[in-house]
């Protein structure tokens, strides 16, 4: 097995901007957990930082100090950085390249939001026949309310690790994980 780190959108965004992870709370102490035993196993890490397409958008501005990388995953070894527009972290970017370069057959999820990005590239890779891991503690949410109705950030992580272990991925704990790594 060959394993591949996503770190997906750990942005001052969801710290300082407009869309406060809540759920599960030590998500970003977990993320900064496995980005040091993925360094000390020997295990790529790819960083994802997500970039509105729109010049005008309310998040996620280029450049702006939101779009930033927080600056705790910013400082931590990593093998390589890619920009995004969409959620799909595979969609218009090299991912897919540098895992067959590196012959990555596994790929772990972390990140954020549980149900955008770190959803749609779990699918992906699936689709693209790699296994996936998905860390419930090391993903993260927030509460949502438009015209379809209203969700907690817990219900709505549950409802995605629950879809996610059903199908695409092995759901599990930052925990869990390392002590796979050691086994």
């Amino acid at each position: 097995m060959k394993r591949a780190l996503l770190v997906i959108d750990v942005q001052n965004e969801y710290f300082t901007g407009k869309l406060p992870v809540t759920y599960p709370a030590g998500s970003l102490e977990n993320i900064i957990k496995v980005m040091e035993a993925a360094k000390e196993n020997g295990i790529r890490i790819a960083v994802i930082q997500h970039r509105a397409a729109a010049t005008d958008s309310p998040v996620f501005k280029f450049r702006s100090l939101e779009w930033e990388i927080h600056p705790e995953i910013a400082g931590r070894p990593r093998d390589i950085l890619i920009e995004k527009t969409l959620p799909g972290s595979f969609t218009g970017t090299e991912l897919e390249s540098w895992f067959k370069e590196n012959e990555i057959d596994t790929v772990t999820i972390s990140g954020y939001m549980t149900q955008m990005c770190c959803d749609t590239t779990a699918r992906q890779a699936f689709h693209r026949g790699y296994k996936v891991e998905f860390l419930s503690d090391a993903t993260g949410t927030l509460a949502f309310s438009n015209n379809a109705g209203s969700v907690t950030a817990e219900e709505l992580h549950r409802a995605i690790l629950v879809t996610q272990a059903h199908r695409f991925s092995a759901v599990m704990k930052t925990a869990e994980w390392i002590k796979e790594l050691g086994s």
